[in-house]
């Protein structure tokens, strides 16, 4: 997560913060240890009555204001609000069985994320998977150490959360810190990332007046000037009609009625006329078959690609795009050194290098920084919000699956949309529900007035006393 508050905040914003940024992270990851090793006996000093209700209050004012969101966002505020309310319940149930549904919950979410990590890791076996499977692999013992009752039978399950999500996360905010700390004036977010440095900061100096800006209450309307990623899902794409699954035709592949495996399509569009649509050059043989060995992200799997012209050229050729997402506030300058560099090879990879992983890069590359161009990016408010907003944790999760998968046209759909909630931020909730609240105040405060004048006007024919 902490790699998406960079790339989004950028690296000019945290230089200056970085000492704050180390004291939160001393400050969360000593309160992590302490957290944890309180709960590993049964006298517990943690307040887990309070916390209980903290969330039971969070979730209920979550639902109350999920109404103001627009379609994936009120999903996204619904999920969230239930989620609260049943752990707060189950928290404040206590004993054995609310405690023990809970560390089962915990331990199979664990559990799941940590095996199909390491599967994947080990199928498509990118860069620096090793890494990746040895992550899954702890994510199982965490599960296992959920699952069994040693050393507190369960009683201990909310605070070993709380404790190991504080203590990495206080780890990742100290490696953040000192890592910005360490960066030169020349530095980007690629270069924290991919360890090269690609450009200066300076040369972006412009960009912030352009974009600095508000909050906007919804996507940019039909002639708005915005950055388009469009996505052909596998289902939408296919050219016969496709078997449905349920998950696997909506994030991995479909497969049409004549066997036909169909992976969609992602490309990136902008208004200065940067198009970045990658395709293999040569046709893919995507048979049942050979599909297994074209998942690994090797060299040998490695074909020529060309880059599509523009979007009515791809789409007069094959077919419209499936979805559009629309993002307001993006840096031109920095897509376009993106793009003058990355259309110099055309590999193409289905797994490690596709169109999907083309399209989620560049979009990386322009939104650096965006969420701190957010009213000229002034003091800690962009940090807060940022971690504030839902659609941080969403578009971190979608992330790293893809990181340790393959970007895929379903991924690239999800995280374009957490992504333009945050570099276009909406108001939120509760904010959005006062400034209607008091919206309506006022027009009933006017209406009221103008029919008390109205009432005080003289009627017409009785003049000298027009009120008995």
């Amino acid at each position: 997560m902490l790699r998406l508050v960079l790339l989004l905040l950028g690296v000019d914003y945290l230089r200056d913060r970085w000492r704050g940024l180390r004291i939160i992270g001393w400050i969360w990851a000593v309160a992590g240890v302490v957290i944890f090793v309180d709960a590993l006996d049964n006298a517990l000093y943690f307040p887990i009555s309070f916390f209980a209700y903290f969330l039971l209050a969070e979730g209920i004012a979550t639902l109350a204001v999920a109404w103001t969101g627009v379609a994936g966002q009120r999903i996204l505020r619904n999920i969230k609000g239930a989620a609260f309310i049943v752990a707060a319940l189950l928290i404040l149930a206590g004993h054995h069985h609310g405690n023990f549904i809970l560390s089962m919950i915990f331990g199979t979410l664990f559990l799941a994320d940590g095996l199909l990590q390491s599967i994947s890791a080990a199928v498509v076996r990118y860069p620096r998977w090793r890494l990746a499977f040895a992550g899954g692999i702890v994510e199982c013992g965490i599960a296992i150490f959920f699952y069994q009752p040693y050393p507190t039978h369960y009683v201990g399950t909310v605070p070993y959360c709380i404790g190991l999500g504080l203590a990495f996360g206080g780890w990742q905010m100290l490696l953040l810190a000192y890592r910005v700390r360490r960066l030169s004036a020349k530095a980007t977010v690629e270069s924290v990332l991919q360890r090269a440095e690609t450009g200066s900061a300076q040369q972006y100096a412009g960009e912030a007046a352009e974009n600095a800006a508000r909050e906007w209450d919804g996507p940019p309307a039909a002639g708005e000037k915005a950055l388009t990623v469009h996505v052909w899902t596998p289902v939408g794409s296919s050219r016969a009609p496709a078997q449905r699954l349920p998950i696997i035709d909506r994030y991995i592949a479909a497969v049409d009625s004549e066997g036909v495996i169909s992976t969609g399509h992602a490309a990136l569009e902008t208004p200065e006329g940067v198009y970045i649509s990658l395709y293999p050059g040569v046709e893919i043989d995507r048979s049942p078959d050979e599909f297994g060995r074209l998942l690994r992200a090797t060299h040998d799997n490695d074909v020529p690609g060309l880059f599509q012209p523009d979007y009515p050229t791809e789409s007069r050729a094959w077919c419209e795009s499936t979805v559009k997402v629309r993002i307001r506030n993006y840096s031109a300058q920095r897509l376009a050194a993106f793009w003058e560099s990355y259309r110099q090879d055309s590999t193409y990879n289905l797994t490690y290098r596709n169109c999907s992983s083309s399209v989620a890069r560049a979009l990386e590359a322009a939104l650096e920084g965006a969420a701190g161009r957010i009213r000229g990016g002034n003091g800690w408010g962009a940090f807060v919000r940022l971690f504030l907003t839902p659609e941080l944790w969403v578009a971190a999760q979608i992330r790293k699956r893809a990181k340790t998968m393959a970007w895929t046209p379903g991924l690239t759909l999800d995280y374009a949309r957490a992504m333009s909630m945050l570099a276009d931020p909406r108001p939120f909730g509760w904010l959005k529900m006062a400034r209607l609240a008091v919206r309506t105040m006022s027009r009933s405060r006017r209406t009221w007035r103008q029919e008390q004048a109205k009432a005080r006007r003289p009627m017409p024919g009785n003049q000298e006393n027009p009120y008995p």
